[in-house]
């Protein structure tokens, strides 16, 4: 990937990692005939489909369509960039990495390299303070008091942070740190912009934050004090590494739980994502003092399918759901959400793919989620979970209780907000059904509230319509099924025989492609061979973008077909093609759509007399080109 790392560099790392060897790191593979399958890690299924090629170094999923090299495969398993997934790999097979880097893109790195080396040293300091030290025993005693055990202080690396105003200055003195960089890191403050630092963390629990690969990130430090002038929380503030919007508390240990149960919980604070997840309510989340932001959900939607947001009872946690919601609301990146659970509409499930389905866990008064488990345990807190109400039951109930229903001004913003949050689903099954329970709340005609709705979305409140979303989204690409079988074949033959991409690029006008995403494939393909690139299908998929692109690629690869003859199939062979061969399919057909404009042009009664001579001699002249052999295109 250039700013990252050479082509050498990358091809080097491939050839290190075979990748049956490397996926079988994470997955029982079996062999079945020259190839190896498993059960798909990337969606649920009973039969596998999940295949593995050595010959070609790709894996390709029949059932999700997901597919790649080596590279791919640990990026989406992780869940992690490239360049990070290229470092594992490089890592694995002990290969240094050469970057190809700037200055400037060499200085960052070198910062932010620094800045999480400093965050790393310090949080074993303050692990160390907790468990060893004398000025640690009020943070113990608190831990003891809240029903912290000793395996989850030392799974969340939790730490102190003693009650002096030099404590971390004097030790980033004594590890040779530049107090410049230490006070980048957050750690420190300066006092008037001067020469001389204080600590940022004194007398403090310490939850160290992570990011998705467990690397120490910044901290959120809680007092142990009765000091009521002191805030309860200070988090590190935002550094080179650390953006509070974009960071889970918890997750680089929770993600795995995530992927396995679609479901994201999403509590509030640190000591309640510890207590669900030492309860076995693993699939856990916290921001960091924020409600979710758009960030956040697009985090969420790389491991999960649903989110159940967990909070207190009190004002200031129904608050804080509202305020998740707003923005899940806001940024339209919840598409169905409830409807998933539905049966009217799973034939609409492929609408909500890519959509949050949403509900809300209220922990009953006076608890918070710590203290309920504590209180009743793990399965409790589970119950709790699994019985959360769909977001709009939640939101119809929150505003007919801070709503006075019985006056009109009252019913009037209940309809509103209710009409504006599930047309921003683009789904008419949830909308109708909001709608009638809308007016079954507000003691209405059972018709009325639906056309109410109705009429707010011609004003311009609502999201687009099912009809809108129906297909696939950008970016996703068809799946093979989907395509004309000349498409589907020429596929399959451009990526399998690199003898006969010669006599294709003398012959085939791209133009022919109906399908956008084999047109980017095959163009990419011919371009690979007159630049003469061409390294194979993992260095393809390096340089192709399109995700559904790669997508495409790895399914023709993983299912080649059964002609028995790959020439004489393109060529033309008349038990297959009636002596005509993909070349010419694509070409007729391409010819054939062009005829049927004209005649449509030439039908419209609007057409001049003039004009319609002239479509009509279009027209012959077009069946005449059906007539002719299939040559080298011009040009080419």
């Amino acid at each position: 990937m250039a700013g990252f790392f050479s082509t050498a560099t990358l091809e080097q790392v491939r050839a290190a990692s075979d990748i049956v060897d490397v996926i079988g790191a994470y997955l029982p593979l079996k062999r079945a005939g020259a190839n190896f399958v498993a059960l798909c890690p990337f969606h649920k299924e009973k039969t596998p489909s999940f295949n593995v090629h050595p010959h070609r170094q790709i894996f390709h999923c029949f059932g999700c369509h997901k597919g790649g090299d080596v590279f791919t495969f640990v990026r989406e398993y992780e869940n992690i960039d490239f360049p990070e997934a290229v470092r594992r790999l490089a890592e694995r097979a002990k290969i240094p990495l050469e970057f190809e880097q700037n200055a400037g893109e060499q200085q960052a790195r070198s910062v932010k390299e620094k800045l999480l080396q400093i965050h790393e040293q310090i949080a074993q300091r303050w692990q160390s303070a907790l468990d060893n030290e004398e000025s640690g025993q009020i943070a113990r005693d608190y831990l003891v008091k809240r029903g912290v055990p000793a395996e989850a202080r030392k799974l969340f690396r939790l730490g102190y942070a003693p009650e002096a105003w030099d404590d971390t200055v004097n030790w980033a003195k004594s590890k040779g740190h530049d107090p410049l960089l230490v006070e980048k890191a957050g750690l420190i403050l300066s006092k008037n912009g001067g020469e001389h630092y204080y600590d940022r963390f004194r007398g403090r629990l310490m939850f160290p934050i992570c990011d998705e690969q467990g690397r120490v990130i910044g901290f959120s430090g809680r007092v142990l004090s009765g000091d009521e002038k002191s805030a309860k929380y200070v988090n590190s503030p935002e550094t080179p590494i650390f953006t509070k919007s974009k960071v889970f508390f918890g997750l680089d240990k929770s993600k795995r739980a995530l992927l396995d149960a679609g479901c994201a919980v999403v509590c509030e604070g640190q000591l309640d994502l510890i207590a669900s997840f030492m309860a076995g309510v693993q699939n856990v989340v916290a921001p960091q003092g924020t409600a979710l932001t758009p960030d956040h959900i697009r985090i969420l939607q790389r491991y999960v399918g649903e989110v159940v947001l967990c909070f207190d009872s009190d004002e200031a946690g129904q608050n804080a759901a509202m305020r998740s919601l707003d923005n899940l609301l806001a940024s339209d990146m919840v598409k169905g959400a409830e409807a998933s659970a539905l049966p009217e509409v799973k034939s609409l499930q492929h609408l909500l793919a890519s959509g949050l389905a949403v509900r809300v866990a209220i922990v009953p008064a006076p608890h918070d989620p710590d203290s309920f488990i504590k209180a009743f345990g793990g399965d409790a807190f589970r119950k709790l979970i699994d019985g959360a109400e769909g977001f709009f039951d939640y939101y119809l109930n929150r505003l007919c209780t801070t709503n006075d229903v019985s006056t009109d001004k009252g019913r009037l913003v209940v309809l509103r907000a209710m009409a504006e949050a599930v047309h921003k689903t683009g789904n008419g099954v949830v909308i109708d059904r909001y709608a009638r329970k809308t007016a079954l709340r507000l003691g209405v005609a059972p018709e009325s509230v639906p056309a109410e709705f109705r009429k707010m979305s011609r004003a311009g409140m609502s999201a687009p319509g099912v009809d809108e979303l129906d297909g696939a989204e950008p970016g996703e690409g068809p799946a093979m099924g989907k395509l004309s079988a000349p498409e589907r074949w020429l596929l399959r033959i451009m990526l399998t025989n690199d003898d006969l991409v010669s006599w294709v690029a003398e012959r085939l006008d791209c133009k022919w492609l109906e399908d956008p995403t084999v047109r980017r494939v095959v163009e990419a393909r011919l371009s690979a061979f007159r630049t003469n690139s061409w390294t194979g299908i993992p260095g393809f998929l390096d340089a192709l973008s399109d995700e559904g692109a790669c997508k495409l690629v790895t399914e023709a690869v993983a299912d080649p077909g059964k002609a028995a003859d790959p020439a004489r199939t393109l060529k033309g062979d008349p038990a297959f093609t009636d002596n005509r061969g993909i070349l010419e399919q694509l070409r007729d057909e391409f010819i054939d759509r062009q005829i049927a404009v004209l005649k449509r042009r030439i039908s419209d009664p609007r057409t001049a007399e003039a004009e319609q001579f002239e479509l009509v001699r279009q027209q012959q002249e077009l069946r005449q080109q059906k007539r002719q052999p299939l040559g080298p295109v011009a040009g080419v």
